[in-house]
């Protein structure tokens, strides 16, 4: 069958007997040429090979020697062969300038003439020939040998027969044809391959088939559904199908029109003139939406033009305008619920309800809650509502502003929304006489503003109604309908959540925060050591561990403390409050910063002990600085548990950082504290602060403790709430955690309120001591306390005398109290106690106790002073 097709008159035949007969000759003249290349690419080999040769021995070593020689031949010969043999030449000559042989492959050819052309040799020239020779035909090169001062003294010629050179050519041949056969072969093999395919897709048809099959197909072209134009190179209509004639209304000569004649609105003809690309582009004809493709012919080959289908989208796209507006309202419940309730903020949570509403559903968008609800209560029903969040596409309108409180009246949509907890819609508002009776003034301002229509959404977690969700429609001409209010419905749904995980988060954050303000000092106590200002900031979220205190000692010493949990919520509040309340009643005892850290440290310890892990209660971390100044000595005793350095600014206004152990934090145990003594000059500020001030995720301590150090050097002669002003100032963003600050200046008693004796340990010398006393008093202008001090300093130098070990000394400190103190190297404590009528003593410390205001003992590292206050008159 398939020998039939090709050989009678069908198309697949014609075209396999035409591309035979090209393969045929594209084959014969790829074997010529490869004949002809080879030929000439031996005769080149040649050239080259034999003018390479006679030049490397014309000017090798010793030849132009040779030649001036008795006997050139016997230098030559051996050199001659030698080299014809190494580069495979047929034969190396050398001869004088006048053609006479001295050396030749055939020793008897020696002496004779050369045959060839040597006188451009002779000149100095080379000369490259193809000559006949007694080998065949050959090429040979004649090059002059030159003497050292450029004379020719003889000639030196090579050659090698073309044989030789494309011997291997003419071997491959064989090969060669063997190979356009093959390829022959296979040519004619897919000719009549692509022939059989060409035969089956055309059945065997001739040229009369195939235009009638035209006609068929041509009819079928006008018969289909979509709309066919075919456009030629300079943009006139070369075809047009009946559907394109119908969508495109044109007229009945349009064929060899240009299409910008065609009646065309702009768009569309530019379209189908420029014979660009366009896929799916949808253009409004008339009253039809015309989707679009075009595709130019010449791409695949074919003529200059381009082809334009087209189809009629309007139902279609009336149905995918529907699943747009679908797939927009589940975009926005994916958004609502990804972008609302980023924070536990009431407010914030509100406005990302209505910046997510604007302007994707509505022109405006308003949120009015309880105001209970802002401070993290429950709503309380009758109570106002506050607007927490009002955003529109423009900020003029006349809506009620944020942070206006409003009572909606009865017959309002947000009235009936917040008593009943349903949905309501208003589609016409000029035409809602409920929604006007709110405030008619206002409402009027709205309608004329171009607000027409709104939907009243309720904001309920359960079965708390927190407030009412607004959203009001200017711009699109429709009313909202029902499936909108089915997605404000969804939308609000989901911000009621939030809002309500932000009421109750609002609700613990502020029960925390009352009680971190209740453990935390709510005024400073009097004390005359040192001026103190101090404050303490929160952290934006959380309630922290932080804590300060000023404790007034005795001997008109003043300690200051600063610590900080780690953590943050109620648990850590209460450690703080637990920890203060420890260094409270440890500083009452007098105790030396190290031993104070010591206590509270095994505190620590015993507190995460009785805690209950699994409940994560346990203290993670505290840190705590002490630090006890003293205006006699003007000495300062410090010691730190973990806690940042304290900063001093001295009278000049230099800054430092005192070098200080930093010690284990509070609950490692087993490790001692260290205690560093500072003398500081009068009128010296220390500035003591936890890690919340320095310390930030977005930057170092030791960046904190440089923006701190800057921070002090900008007031160098500031007072203390001045200069914790500054540093607050100075000090780069909110804190994100707690930070608190104490800035202290010293104060010193001079030696004009500070009285000091040594007593010897006799009890005749108490005499002289009340009168050196009372003496003093004098000076001072306290006469009215001479008595009492008497009295007490009789008791107490009498005790020491009698129990204690000398050296025995006394002190007067005139402060906002009168102190009296008495010391010695005993570390025995006396105890206050009823004395029975029949005891002989211990009714001392009981006057002393009745007398004086307060009166303790307090340990030194040389024994101990037991001391008394009194008030000043």
């Amino acid at each position: 069958m398939l020998w039939a097709a090709v050989t009678g008159r069908s198309v697949a035949g014609q075209v396999f007997v035409l591309q035979v007969v090209i393969v045929l000759l594209l084959v014969v003249s790829a074997v010529v040429a490869q004949v002809l290349q080879v030929r000439h690419d031996s005769d080149t080999e040649a050239r080259n090979r034999s003018l390479a040769v006679a030049q490397t021995f014309a000017n090798a070593p010793g030849t132009a020697a040779a030649l001036r020689s008795p006997d050139p031949t016997a230098i030559l010969q051996p050199k001659a062969e030698a080299a014809r043999k190494a580069t495979g030449v047929d034969f190396i000559v050398v001869m004088n300038t006048r053609g006479i042989r001295y050396t030749h492959p055939n020793p008897d050819r020696i002496g004779k003439k050369f045959v060839g052309t040597i006188g451009p040799a002779v000149a100095g020239g080379t000369v490259v020939e193809k000559v006949n020779g007694t080998l065949g035909p050959l090429v040979q090169s004649v090059v002059p040998v030159k003497d050292a001062q450029g004379t020719v003294v003889g000639l030196v010629s090579a050659g090698i027969t073309t044989a030789h050179v494309g011997g291997a050519a003419d071997q491959q041949l064989p090969l060669l044809l063997a190979a356009a056969a093959a390829a022959l072969a296979l040519a004619t093999a897919g000719t009549a391959l692509v022939s059989r395919r060409l035969l089956r897709q055309t059945h065997g048809l001739g040229p009369y088939e195939m235009t009638r099959m035209y006609e068929h197909h041509d009819a079928v072209l006008h018969a289909v559904r979509e709309g066919v134009l075919i456009v030629g190179r300079d943009g006139r209509l070369l075809l047009a199908n009946d559907e394109a004639q119908r969508l495109l209304d044109l007229p009945r000569n349009a064929e060899r029109r240009h299409v910008l004649e065609l009646g065309l609105d702009d768009d569309t003809a530019r379209l189908l003139a420029s014979g660009r690309v366009a896929t799916d582009e949808v253009h409004l004809v008339k009253d039809r939406l015309l989707a679009i493709n075009q595709r130019p012919t010449e791409l695949h080959g074919g003529p200059a033009g381009s082809v334009t289908t087209l189809r009629d989208s309007t139902e279609l796209r009336a149905v995918s305008g529907r699943a747009e507006v679908a797939r927009e309202r589940l975009n926005m419940l994916y958004d609502a619920g990804v972008g609302i309730g980023t924070s536990l903020d009431v407010t914030r949570t509100a406005g990302e309800l209505a910046e997510l509403a604007v302007p994707r559903f509505a022109d405006f968008a308003t949120v009015d809650l309880f105001e209970p609800v802002l401070n993290g209560e429950e709503p309380r029903p009758g109570s106002n509502l506050r607007r927490v969040a009002c955003v529109g596409i423009r900020e003029d309108s006349p809506l009620y502003p944020v942070d206006h409180r409003i009572r909606f009246v009865a017959t309002s949509p947000q009235a009936h929304s917040l008593t009943t907890g349903q949905s309501a819609v208003e589609p016409r508002l000029r035409d809602a006489p409920g929604w006007r009776a709110q405030e008619p003034e206002r409402t009027d301002k709205v309608v004329e503003y171009g607000i027409h229509s709104l939907i009243t959404v309720p904001l309920r977690a359960g079965s708390l109604v927190l407030g009412v969700a607004n959203f009001w429609r200017s711009e699109k001409p429709q009313p909202f309908d029902s499936e909108e209010l089915a997605l404000a419905e969804e939308l609000v749904a989901r911000a009621a959540v939030s809002i309500d995980n932000a009421r109750r988060y609002t609700r613990e954050h502020s029960m925390a925060v009352t009680l971190q303000r209740s453990l935390l000092p709510r005024t400073l106590p009097e004390q005359g050591a040192l001026e103190i200002a101090y404050r303490y900031l929160p952290a934006q979220s959380g309630v922290g561990g932080d804590w300060f205190d000023v404790l007034p000692l005795s001997g008109a010493r003043v300690a200051l403390v600063v610590g900080d949990v780690v953590g943050h919520g109620l648990h850590a509040a209460a450690t703080m409050g637990r920890l203060r309340t420890a260094v409270h009643n440890f500083s009452a005892l007098d105790l030396p910063p190290d031993e104070l850290l010591g206590l509270l440290d095994e505190l620590v310890g015993r507190i995460d002990q009785d805690e209950n892990p699994d409940e994560g209660a346990a203290v993670t971390g505290a840190t705590c600085l002490y630090a006890v100044y003293d205006p006699v000595s003007r000495r300062c005793t410090m010691a730190r548990a973990g806690h940042p350095p304290p900063a001093l600014v001295c009278p000049d206004g230099r800054v430092e950082f005192p070098e200080m152990p930093a010690g284990p934090p509070l609950g490692l145990g087993g490790l001692p504290f260290e205690t560093v003594d500072l003398e500081l000059a009068e009128g010296s500020r220390l500035v003591l602060y936890t890690d919340g001030l320095v310390e930030d995720r977005e930057r170092d301590i030791d960046v904190g403790l440089d923006l701190l150090g800057d921070a002090l050097r900008r007031a160098p002669d500031s007072s203390p709430e001045t200069t914790c002003r500054t540093v607050l100032e100075r000090m780069p963003g909110r804190p994100s955690d707690d930070v608190a600050l104490i800035v202290a200046r010293t104060r010193v008693l001079g030696p004009d309120q500070v009285a000091e004796w040594e007593v010897p340990s006799d009890p005749a010398a108490v005499s002289e001591v009340r009168s050196a006393v009372t003496r003093a008093l004098d000076a001072w202008g306290l006469d009215e306390l001479a008595f009492t001090t008497e009295l007490i300093l009789s008791e107490l130098v009498t005790n020491a005398i009698r129990y204690g070990r000398p050296p025995i000394g006394v002190r007067l400190l005139r402060d906002r109290t009168l102190i009296c103190e008495v010391s010695d190297r005993s570390t025995t404590s006396p105890h206050l106690r009823y004395a029975a009528s029949t005891d002989e003593g211990g009714r001392g410390l009981f006057l002393v106790a009745q007398v004086a205001d307060r009166w303790g003992t307090r340990y030194t590292p040389n024994g101990k002073i037991i001391w008394a206050e009194q008030p000043l008159p």
